[in-house]
């Protein structure tokens, strides 16, 4: 029989199937143990620690798929991009695209040979019933930690790419979004069953904005990519009708839209991803219970539905209310 996860992209499941972003790491002390010894870098780039750090939630947590344990940085540091992740800080991009000079040390996809041995060796050890779902940021994301020189709150040296160089931002937009289709495609050769795309900052546009910048790339990954597809764009309500227009399996929304009561998502013939906020997880358990349940009832106006977070897990989340989640998830008698 195919696996839970993956009858939910032909909507034929009877069970609502649940995993979570960012459910390999921080918050599982089984990883901290390992981020005590190694470095991210050393996590990210050794198989045998990332193919760990993936299968640890499913019996930690019991969820329906893993998700490869790696960076949407990932890429651009096989690209030319020196890139160290932080512990603490996050990433920082010693040659960051706010130096012009930079620009010419661009090249094509390098050796990600320990991204695929990593994939297999995840595949080795998952069950058959547990598909691994490959990643990617989107061209967008990852662009703008790239112009950035890692993470930011305003984004502001982005906003003036865009305006004073947009000739340029697209051009960068074409190498990376041709990069990205090649490095998922080397995922699937690798064993990946899905994947989905993280537009992180996709949000921070207007409409007008994401339709010129950002949708074109978009499109053309998920027409170019042939596996099961997922699409999330963080803080994505306003951009909803322009993220339909991909040819994206399903939409992952987060909390800015509420489930069974909004008109693109009734219309749409995609499956629909989400929503618990993550930050439910501190209430306590009865409203944590309540809350689940008013995302799982809302759902059920949809065909196809993956149930998953607004974002991802927060890094001192308890680990009990994460397994009762999947747990209560299970449990629903679903009834689209």
């Amino acid at each position: 029989m195919k696996p839970l996860f993956l009858q939910a992209f032909e909507g034929t499941n009877k069970t609502v199937p649940v995993w979570f972003m960012r459910q390999a790491g921080r918050f599982l002390p089984q990883y901290r143990a390992l981020k005590e010894k190694y470095s991210l870098n050393e996590m990210f780039q050794t198989p045998e620690l990332a193919s760990e750090i993936t299968v640890q939630p499913i019996d930690a947590l019991g969820v329906d798929a893993a998700i490869l344990f790696a960076d949407i940085l990932t890429l651009p540091s096989a690209m030319g991009f020196n890139i160290k992740f932080s512990n603490t800080d996050g990433p920082v991009i010693d040659n960051s695209l706010g130096n012009a000079a930079n620009f010419k040390n661009i090249h094509d996809l390098d050796d990600l040979s320990f991204v695929e041995k990593t994939i297999k060796l995840v595949n080795a050890r998952l069950p058959d019933n547990i598909p691994l779902i490959g990643f990617a940021g989107s061209p967008f994301t990852v662009l703008s930690y790239l112009v950035e020189g890692g993470s930011s709150l305003s984004f502001a040296k982005l906003f003036k790419f865009l305006a004073e160089e947009p000739q340029q931002f697209h051009r960068l937009m074409e190498i990376l979004t041709k990069n990205t289709i090649d490095y998922l495609n080397l995922q699937k050769k690798a064993g990946i069953k899905a994947f989905q795309i993280f537009d992180t900052w996709g949000g921070i546009l207007r409409p007008s904005d994401y339709a010129h910048f950002v949708l074109p790339y978009v499109k053309e990954i998920f027409e170019k990519v042939d596996l099961p597809s997922i699409y999330y764009v963080k803080n994505c309500s306003h951009l909803l009708a322009l993220m339909e227009q991909t040819d994206a399996d399903f939409l992952s929304v987060c909390h800015t839209v509420v489930l069974g009561h909004n008109s693109i998502l009734e219309k749409t013939q995609k499956g629909v991803q989400g929503n618990l906020f993550n930050g439910i997880f501190y209430a306590p358990s009865k409203n944590l219970e309540k809350e689940v349940r008013d995302v799982l009832l809302g759902a059920q106006h949809y065909k196809k539905y993956i149930f998953n977070l607004s974002h991802g897990i927060l890094p001192d989340t308890d680990v009990s209310k994460v397994k009762s989640v999947v747990e209560l998830v299970h449990k629903f008698k679903w009834q689209p």
